[in-house]
């Protein structure tokens, strides 16, 4: 069942009812002002860190689901409305809500009368543009009113949640014409306040939530909205709010637009007022005119489409499937960079009050970023890098805000180091800029503890390298990158973290995960010391892997697919003897794709493991059998119901590692089928099932063993985004860039015919054909580069601004 469709030519998904199975979201925003905005024009906003600098309010967990936005409410006569459906949920003669990138458009009707409002934050400045037009389509005058309303956040998500005895004491604003300043605490220790404005007269105004909805009301009937007269209220603590009346008539056919802003502005400490007790609006005034007028709002749109054609250009793929088109042109790079931006720290699922931006998280989503914006991936690396601790080891997140690591979850995650030589070696594959690996980068952000970035990486793998168990694999730490599989906690107490109770050390416990990852990126990091003329030390790396891969085939191989841990006593996790979880997803994707058994055999028998044991008509699900009982020494996996989450759900960002592991292994059918299987675009037309947006991935669809099968959770922020768009670019189109050259290796469905790709790489366009009229899975049999053959299939860099015309004939 669909609730909407594609519009590929607009490069939109358009929703035609506002009852879809969950809230569909869009986020608003590539620098550093953020907004989440829903089908109904639900959600919030924020400066940079979700947590520190919320604007905004919003109730997670609230019934109706999704009741806090912002709305525009419609007064005419006794008919309330709003053009999104909700807050009031008034029936509306039509509705329509198309999410673009970076943009919103959301249309209303109700006794023809038209509301079309378009939502987006403008590229280079620190605010959400909402234009609202207003079209009167009857063949008489209408007379009607208007009234604007958000919900200011007092700043720290988490103490505006909490700390009610103060709270509700400091909210204050100023208003000034038609601008509503909330100003609470800035005059203590804020140098910054938010401002919500329309450039147009108003008829009134409110600032107290109380004054607008009225006693023991919500904000779907909000007193004043009834009443259709604004109080002028000015709030004095308790809770502040923006609200504008503006009276509209129309003439049939006319149309009127109200453009509203909801900015963020910051003042130095030395031009925080203009005169005692009244902020410096210099800065306001400055932002508000320039979008004032319709022709400035089109102005801006017009950049924001640019700056998204532009990025996308980078990577375009012309194929016969059209849904395999649109999801790498469009839907799952756009994904990546909201993630990039986001990590995991604030959706409809992650409140933003508790992660802020993970370490791994970060490195991981960058894999599928770096293509886009390369500048910014560079500064992120730094910025990861810099949270590091001088042994190698790493704080498992950082406040975006600060960018300096917190212990919110602890640290201990011994997969992390790892993720930031994946991070880099995606770099310098992508730039060829070396240079970053002189970078001086601090440790633990202390200054005095700087050293160049390769010398990070170093201590990123000699940690590794040095934190082995009994039979040489990586100890796991606090968990590896299942958060959830956590073997040195022994939590017996509710409530306890299993994140942060128990050692994050412990001298037994291994991960064979983490071992292929040891050798995947190891192999990675010998290649990055052999480009910077350390030839004895990458001999060294390399005898490490060696050792490694030896271990993994050894103590991690279990017969049949790669066991998938060993337990603070030294028992197998994931193998036959276990009687549940026998075997895991993790190690069979990251293992083969490290080319661990490649040779030998073992990979392709743990592949056929995977299909014979984990898969489903949704996807892979992460272990079987689930687990049916709390088990003391694995943690927090056998805390949930089988088939949800870590313990046997469809884990959707380990799926496109089995892809990946396919396509190493030359099975081109097997590994799109396992792309289709998880991939929105291919499973649109169970959206009532699947509940999630149909336009992006999700972290979790519910396993076989779940009531619910199917059904996905956690949409949007997930490493799936990047992932995916990995395996799909990189690995099934096969277009990989690496430290020796663009290495063209595709990995198809035997019944493709081929496809035309074009990538920018290193300031050069690579126009690429590929043909597959032979129907092979893999193998390049030959190719030509501006017509004349070449005899390997890695090309070396052409210069900047040239285009190379490549054709690729498989078999």
């Amino acid at each position: 069942m669909k609730f909407g469709h594609f519009d590929d030519d607009a490069r939109e998904y358009v929703i035609t009812t506002p009852r879809t199975p969950l809230p569909w979201i869009n986020y608003l925003g590539s620098e550093a002002f953020f907004s989440l905005v829903s089908h109904t024009a639900g959600g919030y906003s924020f400066y940079k860190d979700a947590k520190l600098r919320r604007i905004t309010r919003y109730r997670y967990n609230n019934v109706p689901a999704d009741s806090n936005g912002r709305y525009y409410y419609i007064k005419e006569g006794s008919t309330i409305w709003n053009p999104g459906w909700q807050p009031t949920q008034t029936e509306l003669d039509f509705y329509e809500c198309r999410h673009g990138l970076g943009y919103s458009i959301i249309t209303g009707k109700k006794n023809r009368l038209a509301a079309r409002l378009e939502l987006f934050v403008p590229v280079g400045d620190n605010c959400e543009i909402d234009r609202l037009v207003l079209t009167n389509e009857s063949d008489a005058p209408k007379s009607f009113t208007v009234f604007s309303y958000v919900e200011f956040c007092l700043w720290n998500a988490v103490d505006d949640s909490t700390n009610f005895q103060r709270n509700f004491s400091t909210g204050e604003v100023e208003v000034e014409g038609s601008t509503i300043y909330h100003k609470t605490e800035y005059r203590e220790r804020r140098d910054h306040y938010a401002l919500y404005t329309v450039n147009a007269p108003v008829d009134g105004f409110d600032t107290s939530r109380d004054a607008f909805l009225g006693a023991w009301r919500s904000n779907a009937n909000p007193e004043v909205v009834e009443k259709g007269a604004c109080t002028n209220s000015v709030a004095h603590g308790w809770a502040p709010v923006g609200v504008h009346q503006i009276n509209v008539t129309l003439n049939p056919g006319e149309s009127r637009s109200l453009i509203y802003m909801l900015g963020y502005i910051e003042n130095p400490q030395e031009e925080k007022w203009a005169a005692p007790g009244v902020i410096n609006k210099t800065r306001a005034h400055e932002l508000m005119a320039r979008y004032a007028t319709d022709a400035q709002v089109d102005e801006a749109l017009a950049k924001l489409h640019t700056h998204w054609n532009s990025l996308l250009s980078t990577y375009a793929v012309r194929s016969s499937d059209k849904k395999l088109d649109r999801m790498v042109n469009i839907w799952n790079q756009y994904q990546c960079m909201v993630t990039f931006n986001m990590s995991r720290s604030a959706s409809y699922y992650e409140s933003g009050t508790g992660r802020g931006m993970g370490f791994r998280d970060s490195c991981q989503d960058l894999l599928g970023f770096v293509h886009l914006i390369p500048a910014r991936a560079r500064e992120r690396i730094l910025d990861i890098a810099a949270t590091q601790f001088p042994d190698g080891s790493a704080y498992h997140q950082y406040q975006p805000l600060t960018k300096k690591g917190n212990m919110d979850v602890g640290s201990g995650f011994n997969d992390d180091p790892l993720w930031l030589i994946a991070a880099v070696y995606a770099y310098l594959g992508e730039t060829g800029d070396m240079s970053i690996l002189d970078e001086q980068v601090d440790f633990d952000n202390d200054h005095t503890l700087a050293q160049p970035l390769l010398e990070h990486l170093r201590r990123s793998f000699g940690y590794l390298t040095t934190h082995k168990g009994p039979h040489g694999l990586p100890l796991i730490g606090r968990a590896d990158w299942n958060d959830c599989l956590n073997l040195n906690c022994f939590s017996d107490t509710p409530g306890e973290s299993f994140q942060t109770t128990g050692p994050s050390e412990g001298p037994v416990a291994e991960s064979v995960f983490i071992a292929g990852m040891y050798v995947k990126y190891g192999n990675e990091f010998a290649e990055i010391l052999e480009a910077t003329n350390h030839a004895d030390e990458a001999a060294a790396v390399r005898d490490e892997v060696a050792k490694m891969e030896h271990a993994a085939l050894t103590a991690g191989w279990d017969g049949k697919w790669f066991r998938r841990a060993y337990d603070a006593y030294g028992h197998v996790v994931g193998g036959q003897e276990c009687e549940e979880g026998q075997i895991f997803i993790e190690p069979q994707g990251m293992c083969v794709m490290a080319g661990i058994g490649v040779d030998t055999g073992e990979a392709v028998t743990a592949l056929q493991s995977v299909q014979t044991r984990l898969d489903t008509k949704y996807g892979i699900v992460l272990l079987q059998p689930a687990y049916t009982k709390y088990h003391l020494e694995l943690g927090e996996i056998s805390s949930y119901p089988p088939g949800y989450k870590e313990n046997a759900g469809i884990f959707c960002h380990n799926n496109p590692w089995v892809s990946c592991a396919e396509t190493v292994v030359g099975h081109g059918d097997r590994a799109f089928e396992i792309y289709k299987k998880t991939c929105p675009a291919y499973i649109e037309d169970i959206s009532e099932i699947h509940r999630t947006e149909p336009y992006v991935y999700s972290q979790m669809v519910a396993g076989c063993d779940a009531a619910t099968f199917g059904e996905a959770k956690n949409s949007w922020l997930t490493g799936t985004a990047a992932w995916t768009f990995v395996d799909v670019s990189q690995y099934i189109l096969g277009i990989q860039p690496t430290l020796a050259g663009l290495k063209i290796d595709p990995c198809l469905p035997h019944e493709m015919d081929g496809f035309t790709l074009r990538r920018v790489w290193r300031g050069a366009t690579y126009e690429i054909t590929v043909d597959n009229t032979a129907h092979a899975e893999k193998g390049v049999a030959s190719m030509t580069v501006n017509g004349q053959p070449v005899p390997t299939n890695t090309l070396s860099p052409a210069p900047a601004g040239t285009t190379v015309q490549v054709k690729v004939v498989m078999g």
